[in-house]
């Protein structure tokens, strides 16, 4: 089973609580996830593999470690993952980003792929399957469905908002896959957003509400 790693460092801590609240604007929700985002990053790309490479510095050679390959993908759950990806690409500029849009029927609440373009080695690559809310599930597990589907197979699902019952049904879906989570919240509400939340994710980052 693959493992669920809530965050409980302070500034992480601190930046979700803000991004939750009614007042605070489109421009600093943006930003803030943008910043959640490449602090997860620093965590949940701990194990990429290393390898020794020799370089020269301005007194001498000397052998030091670096990445064994940049062979990373983000792929974006549209719209609203697409707010996690500057933050990600701070850290790891080479890395390719795929897309896939889904969308949660209103009366169902499953997901209906609409879009799905990803780089064409993906099977070789680490995979981050991004999107700020994980509430029933449903869309994280059809994502890494269609990305297993066309040969991914290293795949790390993060999110900022995470319910029980979305985390339960992405792992009995993929149970390989970790699960990297900024904050874990209550339950659903009777219409599938997560409490307490921060409401629309997509629409408080591009001011659709």
């Amino acid at each position: 089973m693959g493992r669920v790693y809530v965050f409980d460092h302070p500034l992480i801590q601190h930046k979700t609580a803000l991004m939750r609240k009614t007042e605070t604007s489109v421009k600093d929700f943006r930003e803030l996830v943008r910043e959640v985002a490449m602090l997860m990053t620093f965590e949940a790309t701990r194990n990429l593999p290393l390898k020794p490479v020799e370089i020269e510095t301005p007194m001498c050679k000397t052998t030091m470690n670096m990445l064994k390959g940049e062979d990373i993908a983000i792929v974006p759950i549209l719209r609203a993952g697409l707010g996690m990806v500057d933050g990600m690409l701070a850290l790891i500029p080479n890395a390719k980003v795929g897309h896939i849009g889904l969308y949660r029927d209103p009366e169902t609440h499953l997901p209906i792929e609409y879009y799905c373009k990803l780089p064409s080695d993906i099977e070789k690559r680490e995979i981050f399957v991004v999107d700020p809310m994980l509430a029933t599930g449903g869309s994280a597990a059809a994502a890494i469905d269609f990305i297993k589907q066309r040969g991914g197979k290293k795949i790390i699902f993060m999110c900022l908002i995470a319910a029980p019952e979305g985390i339960e049904v992405l792992q009995k879906a993929h149970p390989d896959v970790d699960i990297f989570i900024a904050a874990k919240d209550e339950h659903l509400n009777d219409h599938a957003y997560i409490v307490p939340g921060l409401g629309d994710a997509g629409d408080r980052l591009y001011g659709t509400k």
